[in-house]
């Protein structure tokens, strides 16, 4: 909703939810490689990237790849981690379409 009360723009809404199916694939891909990597004993990719693709409204596929992959779901710390992002993913979106 708009601050006079209107419906967002259709435009806007489906570039919003591109910007989250595109984001939500390159994450659920950096979680298989991680979880590859991990398996393999190879180089992983850091916690802290995979926090970050989260935030940058990846967190859709990185939740789908913690449950699907079963990985990242044991540790207690990434998981406040993890959800504190999704909170402040979902608070500027929401504050970023009060101003439209």
């Amino acid at each position: 909703m708009t601050p006079d009360g209107a419906p967002l723009p259709s435009l806007m809404l489906l570039w919003l939810a591109s910007v989250y199916g595109v984001a939500s694939v390159a994450c659920f891909i950096a979680y298989a490689v991680d979880k590859s990597a991990a398996v393999q004993h190879r180089q992983r990719i850091s916690e802290r990237t995979l926090l970050l693709a989260g935030l940058a409204c990846g967190w859709p596929g990185g939740l789908l790849a913690q449950r699907w992959l079963r990985h990242k779901t044991a540790k207690t710390s990434f998981q406040i981690a993890f959800w504190c992002s999704v909170v402040a993913n979902l608070a500027a979106v929401w504050w970023l379409c009060t101003l439209y």
